[in-house]
């Protein structure tokens, strides 16, 4: 225990942020601080653009405080597709695949996000085996769940 009850270290906050974020959710405090190394702080302004349509994709990002607007360019006007709040993450298939952002994000207002880019996954899945896999099946089961939501939102019959 600190000296100082009042103070927090940067893990201990961290861990606190994001442990409800599904990607971690399965996560002990072991694990999680495998992964906090590799995870990087951005800070955006509103109506700052993360990232833009047919750029590399490299990271998903993760909203730790604020709102990010996700949105599709639509005969020049951006049409939101959705908005993510803290917790919410975003990107994940630039870990998957080296397909360009097909959308873009944009800080809906002041934001602060944590970034994991491909690289440091690939570097975790060739060190910390159990560990990548953990998070690679939550990123499997968050894009299951979307699939089926789209599926049942537009009608579409998938052998599920």
């Amino acid at each position: 225990m600190s000296k100082f009850p009042f103070f927090k270290p940067h893990f201990s906050l961290r861990y606190e942020q994001l442990r409800s974020v599904m990607l971690f959710e399965t996560l002990n405090k072991r694990e999680f601080s495998t992964i906090d190394a590799m995870l990087h702080e951005r800070d955006y302004v509103k109506d700052e653009l993360i990232f833009d349509v047919g750029e590399d994709s490299q990271a998903i990002y993760i909203v730790l405080s604020g709102a990010v607007s996700v949105s599709r360019r639509s005969s020049g006007v951006e049409e939101e597709i959705v908005r993510f709040q803290p917790g919410g993450f975003f990107g994940e298939l630039a870990l998957l695949d080296n397909a360009p952002r097909s959308a873009v994000a944009r800080a809906a207002e002041d934001c602060k996000l944590v970034v994991m880019f491909r690289a440091d996954l690939a570097a975790l899945a060739e060190t910390h085996v159990v560990l990548s896999n953990k998070v690679l099946l939550q990123m499997a089961r968050h894009l299951a769940h979307i699939v089926r939501q789209t599926a049942m939102r537009t009608g579409t019959t998938l052998h599920l």
